[in-house]
């Protein structure tokens, strides 16, 4: 069996409530350098489009005849004007639509995750909150509740359940704010921000599904 570590649960009000017992084996985890950098380009490379697209000789407007006949005029050898040697001709090798997502096993991406959670909670910047319910969406009574916890002003990864809608609301125009449940948590946004503010129930969540 492996160890566990007690952290402490707070309010908004910045008192403690309680503590959590969370396993050693996902946050105190030493950080897999290499490992996070495959997951986290892995992550980079999957949000890319790839919907980039020129038009080849094929799909190029124009005739499809032959611009001059083979031979006797003394220029050059042409057969269509939608060569890519000519203005207004097609892209020879350009881009075409194609996903640049990555491979990475499930394993990697949850050892990663451990570790870079692991190294926020020994930085002290991972605040667990027993709720993190609003009585309304207003962003100013928000950010109060933020100052209030010594987190305001920076770049804050707030972790609770999508249910959680005036949490949503409130911080969603916010460009330092950002809200995940814990079922879509990563370790690129962990990274990302400087501080984690998740609910108990959010990381209880999180710390079954890691463990």
């Amino acid at each position: 069996m492996g160890g566990a570590m007690n952290i402490e649960v707070k309010n908004w009000d910045n008192q403690v409530t309680g503590e959590i017992e969370l396993p050693d084996a996902v946050f105190a985890r030493e950080v897999n350098q290499h490992l996070v950098w495959e997951v986290v380009r892995a992550y980079l490379a999957s949000r890319r489009r790839g919907t980039h697209k020129t038009k080849e000789r094929s799909e190029v407007k124009g005739t499809r005849s032959k611009p001059w006949k083979q031979k006797g005029t003394g220029r050059a050898r042409a057969g269509s004007r939608q060569s890519p040697l000519w203005r207004s001709g097609g892209t020879a090798h350009g881009p075409r639509p194609r996903s640049y997502a990555q491979k990475v096993n499930k394993k990697a991406r949850r050892a990663a995750l451990s570790g870079v959670l692991s190294q926020r909670l020994a930085e002290g910047r991972l605040v667990v909150l027993n709720s993190m319910e609003l009585d309304a969406p207003k962003t100013g009574d928000f950010l109060a509740r933020l100052d209030r916890l010594g987190v305001k002003g920076e770049k804050v990864l707030l972790v609770d359940g999508l249910e959680n809608l005036n949490l949503h609301l409130a911080s969603r125009n916010r460009p330092e704010l950002k809200m995940l449940d814990a079922g879509s948590l990563n370790a690129y946004e962990v990274l990302n921000h400087r501080w984690i503010v998740a609910s108990e129930p959010a990381l209880r969540s999180l710390a079954e599904v890691l463990s």
